[in-house]
């Protein structure tokens, strides 16, 4: 595994808005945002550790990315104490052109099928990213479910 140099750019302090979608009929939920961006395992790995809010209780989450420079292939572990509880999500994914990474992952729905999630990192500029995720329907439609934009601190 190896960090590319625009997630390695990233490493670093960040505030922001967490916006949160419980339903795509509802208005999203804000809450202010901050994000630590570090290097991990000699560079090998990158750790996105958020904090964020719902309905005034502080919430926290950690990605840990990693791309597998042969396959071309980025990896993930999601954790998150609002959306994920006790569970690690597994993800895969790739990054396009532009640099923005997509992985995508899935979670149990009992007693129906598994539901699919997606998180990206757009590294915007050398003094903003935004990290977004989609909630994805055993149908494969997407809904919008989060979107964090953050602004490096000086």
């Amino acid at each position: 595994m190896s960090v590319p140099s625009a997630l390695r750019d990233l490493a670093g302090e960040w505030a922001g808005e967490n916006r949160l979608w419980l339903c795509t009929e509802e208005p999203a939920r804000h809450s202010q945002a901050t994000a630590s961006v570090a290097l991990a395992a000699q560079g090998r790995f990158a750790t996105i550790r958020y904090t964020w809010a719902e309905e005034g209780q502080p919430q926290d989450g950690l990605l840990l990315l990693g791309m597998d420079p042969r396959r071309e292939t980025w990896e993930a572990a999601w954790i998150d104490s609002w959306h994920m509880g006790d569970k690690i999500m597994l993800c895969r994914g790739a990054a396009d052109a532009g640099g923005a990474i997509s992985v995508r992952g899935a979670y149990a729905a009992p007693p129906g099928p598994d539901w699919g999630w997606r998180i990206e990192i757009h590294a915007e500029a050398a003094d903003r990213f935004e990290m977004i995720m989609y909630n994805i329907s055993p149908e494969g439609e997407e809904a919008l479910a989060v979107e964090a934009r953050y602004t490096r601190r000086s």
